[in-house]
């Protein structure tokens, strides 16, 4: 197959970056050809063979929204000169202005917006109202990128269901979760003192962009005042500008609370806590969350992590609500009280990122490509025969 993939960078420190760069490496190791339209791809990636990137410089327009405007169009007008030379064009939610074949949705700016913890309102300031502006010029582009593409893949069923309420059907999409390296992040030795941790507590890890709120660091400090003291908490992200250091001194826990900062050996620091906790108020599908599993840590989150699904009662606790601050303290609590239990959560938990690994996710990818090659019909035209799927 001759297969054009869309994204901003296809690098793997990056969560939709490294989902892409996982489909590129897997599609050439089964022989098709793929071509690059981005900003930036790892070296690595473009020493392969069969491999071709067509490189659309990051804009310097101001605002990341004119930055994107400018890319969506851009590579629209590559691909329409170039469609014929493919057999399947892949993209990533509203990246580009032309149509797809296959549309992963990585995000939902309209369910972020709707979904009840959207922090920004138009008669707030510049800066709310712009980012205001931001969400819903997204969602609208999203809305109509995701009608013109003959299949639709969200990373996770919370994804699928934000989808459907844009008139999406069910017969149109397929959702495939995001993948893990389940050799990369694995268990192992503990490297406590490379990180500035204490050896003796129970050591829960929360990991993710401290600069926004519906990561919900705050729900987590608050719940450490109801967990024993023995419970510490290492938080990994970087701090410039972030209000929790001030919060966990406020709430009297700051003795328990370890900023580590930027990590980037996040294996070991996974290796080296006792479980994660991740209570997000809007995820689509968390790689960080993948990653906790995969190294065989008890996940302690939220149904409104995307993703969340695949935790179950054998290796994690899923919230029902992420303001649940009573509930995530008694969940860290019996942890932290039963090591038997926590032992089997987390044996149990590495099971289950076996089956997520990113090799499992390409081959659902590839098998797609197939399976739209097969089914060789007028350009665009809805593809019968798929429909929500959790299968991995």
């Amino acid at each position: 197959m001759r297969v054009l993939i869309v994204t901003h960078a296809f690098v793997i420190n990056d969560g939709q970056g490294r989902v892409n760069y996982e489909i590129v490496r897997a599609a050439l190791a089964a022989g098709h050809s793929v071509t690059l339209v981005g900003s930036q791809a790892a070296p690595a990636l473009l020493a392969l063979p069969r491999v071709r990137f067509v490189q659309i410089p990051a804009s310097r327009l101001p605002t990341r929204l004119l930055q994107y405007q400018m890319f969506a169009a851009k590579s629209a007008l590559w691909i329409r000169r170039h469609r014929a030379e493919f057999d399947v064009i892949h993209v990533n939610g509203f990246i580009t202005w032309a149509r797809a074949d296959v549309n992963t949705v990585h995000f939902v700016h309209d369910g972020w917006y709707r979904c009840g913890f959207y922090p920004f309102r138009i008669r707030d300031g510049a800066y709310p109202a712009y980012q205001v502006l931001y969400t819903r010029l997204n969602a609208w582009c999203e809305k109509r990128a995701l009608r013109r593409a003959r299949v639709v893949v969200p990373v996770s069923l919370k994804v699928a269901a934000e989808v459907r309420a844009l008139g999406i059907g069910d017969e149109r999409m397929q959702v495939i979760h995001n993948g893990v390296d389940v050799t990369e992040f694995a268990p192992g030795a503990a490297e406590r003192a490379r990180f500035g941790l204490p050896e003796a507590p129970f050591m829960l890890l929360f990991a993710g962009d401290l600069r926004l709120s519906r990561k919900n660091l705050d729900a987590v400090l608050r719940a450490l005042v109801s967990m024993p003291p023995h419970v510490h908490l290492a938080v990994a992200g970087a701090l410039r500008n972030s209000p929790y250091p001030a919060l966990a001194q406020t709430l009297g826990v700051a003795e328990r609370v370890h900023f580590v900062e930027f990590v980037k050996d996040m294996p070991a620091l996974m290796r080296s806590v006792d479980a994660f906790v991740f209570p997000s108020r809007y995820e689509a599908m968390s790689l960080v969350m993948l990653e906790a599993l995969a190294s065989a840590l008890p996940v302690v989150t939220a149904a409104t992590a995307g993703g969340a699904e695949v935790i179950d009662d054998d290796c994690g606790v899923v919230l029902g609500s992420p303001e649940d601050v009573a509930g995530l303290a008694a969940a860290v609590t019996r942890l932290a009280s039963d090591p038997a239990y926590a032992g089997a959560m987390g044996r149990a938990a590495r099971e289950r990122a076996q089956t997520l690994s990113w090799q499992n996710m390409a081959t659902r990818y590839l098998s797609l490509y197939e399976e739209l090659c097969a089914r060789r019909v007028p350009q665009l035209a809805p593809v019968g025969g798929f429909s929500v799927s959790t299968e991995t």
